[in-house]
């Protein structure tokens, strides 16, 4: 089957909806699957590389940003050369070269190997997601389009979680040896399944009348986006320097002459590389806005569970991981109802916001409650409403935001709301991060002033001895819960170590549990006052959802 994008339907009759068009879907979904478990990965496997091949706390922060940074830059132009080319064989030419940097990935031999060929990985992901968006409205009939978009949702749910529980136990088990390098070698037999099944499932997909690239406005928005995101990843670790402000500023000016050229060029009757068209669309306006707060709410939170777990409760990368299954599970169950409330359009998105943010709510009570010493098993119920809520508010999203879309804007709009997801997710990280982490070390240290008096004197250390023992683990505490190397001991707990070494045994161990006791009470009380950000942020979606139009078609 062969469908023209610029091909304008008859009068009264339909075209047919794509036979094969579930199959295909699945395989769209494999990519997707892939997109979303290498971005997550080099997270947990970040130690085990370090330890295999070298590099710093920054090299490695790069084995993300690389991959985001090509990813988000790439993406536009990867949704319009899908016009041009064709969608399902820029699919495919996605899915070869990302399958190929996967390769180059998992045989590199130095940290600065392993960056170039993850954005390798990238800059092909970006050639081939957005080719999903636009043959699913090509293959799909209106009927059928808002079950396909739906599937989006719980995917996106079990990638985020299973990616570091995949990532974990592969490590964990060290496959014919290959340690870390499996994260990346899995890909192969995925890729090549996604590359065959687009051969053999996915129709041709073009433009009638195929546009021509627009290499200025390529250059511009890439220009615009590593402006914003460069900034955006390594701001924290740099403390925030005068130039990421005035990066971030020259991306909205950028950003602007991009939108001026582009319309510009639209007017002379040229092939811009994003429609102003689009803009004039009310579900897709609304639907940037809303995706980039929603995206990066949900990056954010990923991001401070996965830290709440290892770093304040000491959980492996594997039990992290399973820890968020619940969160999953209740993607699927929310999913699955949003499929039958479907018809309300834009209430199923408030809906859905309602529940996520009531779950996130009851995260922070849960915590609240059971203290520093809570489990998984106490953090499920919770988990598995936020995840309801994502799941109910996910499956009408995409149908919402791309039903008014017409043929020939498809591949711009495909790329366009995927780089705003990668942008809004990238923002999500970059503000949650810096606010989990710029409150972490006072919330420590007030953690040691409360609860380190209290287990000196149980010891017998009392006057002056054991107000020096309580400022030094202060300073201690607050010191490396705000260092930017974890790998890197501060220099006020050197000098708490070496006190301690002549010191009576007792003493020894009501300091070690004064110092676990109050990291994981900071960590607690930290990630608690994050999560009601993450409300904040969800409000911020609820309000944005008013942008979108009540029903994705207004004729339901």
């Amino acid at each position: 089957m062969t469908t023209t994008a610029d091909a304008q339907p008859g009068p009264t009759t339909a075209p047919e909806p794509y036979p094969l068009r579930w199959i295909a879907l699945f395989v769209l979904l494999a990519a997707e699957v892939m997109d979303l478990l290498d971005a997550l990965i080099t997270n947990i496997a970040a130690p085990s590389i370090r330890a295999d091949i070298g590099g710093s706390a920054s090299t490695i922060q790069w084995l993300g940003a690389a991959y985001t940074l090509a990813m988000a830059i790439g993406l536009i132009t990867g949704g319009r050369l899908g016009d041009i080319v064709g969608r399902r064989r820029m699919f495919i030419i996605g899915a070869l070269g990302f399958t190929a940097g996967s390769l180059l990935c998992a045989v590199s031999q130095s940290p600065e190997m392993l960056i170039a060929f993850r954005g390798v990985q990238g800059i092909f992901g970006a050639v081939m997601l957005p080719q999903g968006l636009g043959l699913i409205k090509e293959m799909f009939s209106e009927k059928e389009m808002a079950s396909a978009f739906g599937m989006f949702g719980p995917v996106m749910g079990l990638s985020s979680i299973g990616g570091p529980i995949l990532a974990g136990w592969l490590i964990d088990a060290d496959y014919f040896g290959t340690g870390w390098r499996m994260i990346f070698l899995i890909n192969l037999p995925l890729g090549l399944l996604a590359v065959a099944g687009g051969l053999k499932f996915l129709p041709e997909s073009r433009a009638a009348r195929p546009p021509r690239l627009d290499l200025v406005g390529v250059v511009l928005a890439g220009l615009a986006s590593l402006l914003v995101i460069y900034p955006l990843v390594q701001g924290r670790e740099l403390g925030w320097p005068a130039w990421t402000f005035v990066s971030m500023a020259a991306a909205v000016a950028v950003f602007g002459l991009f939108g001026w050229y582009e319309a510009r060029k639209h007017r002379a009757g040229g092939d811009p590389l994003v429609m102003p068209s689009l803009f004039r669309k009310r579900g897709f306006t609304g639907g940037l806005i809303v995706g980039m707060v929603f995206f990066a709410g949900i990056s954010g939170f990923s991001l401070v569970f996965s830290l709440f777990t290892q770093l304040g409760l000491g959980y492996s990368p594997l039990k992290a991981g399973l820890a968020g299954v619940p969160w999953s599970v209740g993607m699927i169950a929310g999913f699955g109802a949003a499929q039958a409330v479907q018809k309300f359009g834009r209430k199923v998105i408030h809906g859905g916001v309602v529940v996520m943010a009531g779950g996130v709510a009851c995260v922070v009570a849960t915590l609240h409650l059971a203290g520093i010493g809570v489990t998984p098993w106490q953090l499920t119920p919770a988990l598995v409403l936020t995840g309801l809520g994502m799941g109910v508010l996910m499956a009408p999203f995409f149908d919402i935001v791309l039903a008014g879309v017409e043929a020939h804007e498809t591949g711009s709009a495909s790329g366009t709301l995927t780089a705003v997801q990668q942008l809004g997710s990238a923002l999500g990280v970059a503000v949650l991060g810096t606010l989990f982490f710029g409150i972490l070390g006072g919330h420590v240290a007030a953690a040691a002033d409360a609860v380190a008096p209290k287990t000196l004197a149980a010891a017998g250390v009392s006057g002056p001895a054991r107000d020096h023992l309580v400022v030094a683990l202060r300073t201690c505490g607050h010191d490396r819960a705000a260092a930017k190397d974890q790998d890197v001991v501060p220099g006020s707990c050197v000098r708490l170590e070496d006190e301690l070494r002549t010191a009576p045994a007792p003493v020894r161990r009501a300091v070690a549990q004064a110092a676990e006791v109050s990291a994981k009470r900071g960590f607690s009380n930290a990630m608690k006052l994050t999560l009601w950000v993450e409300v904040g942020l969800l409000g911020l979606t609820f309000a944005a959802a008013f942008l979108l139009p009540l029903r994705a078609r207004p004729q339901e």
